[in-house]
């Protein structure tokens, strides 16, 4: 099987690429334009900040409830805990 780095590039199940889909979104998408959009004053910057906060929580408690479900030779897998 072809390896993209330390990454398989097959998806091994639909949890798998759920999984990498949010990893992606956390490590490549920059938001900073849409910050300058929404920011104009320390009142929208903080609540944009917040926002920010909020959003990187949800996915990465997402990406936290797939991990059980990667293959075991990935990187980021964790044996589910019961």
């Amino acid at each position: 099987m072809k390896k993209n780095g330390s990454r398989e590039e097959r998806a091994a199940s639909v949890t798998h690429a759920e999984y990498e889909i949010l990893n992606h979104l956390v490590s490549e998408i920059d938001l900073s334009r849409l910050q300058s959009r929404m920011c104009d004053d320390d009142v929208s910057r903080d609540r944009f900040t917040k926002a920010g906060g909020n959003v990187l929580g949800l996915i990465e408690n997402m990406m936290g409830r797939r991990r059980h479900k990667l293959p075991k030779h990935h990187p980021d897998y964790k044996e589910k805990v019961a």
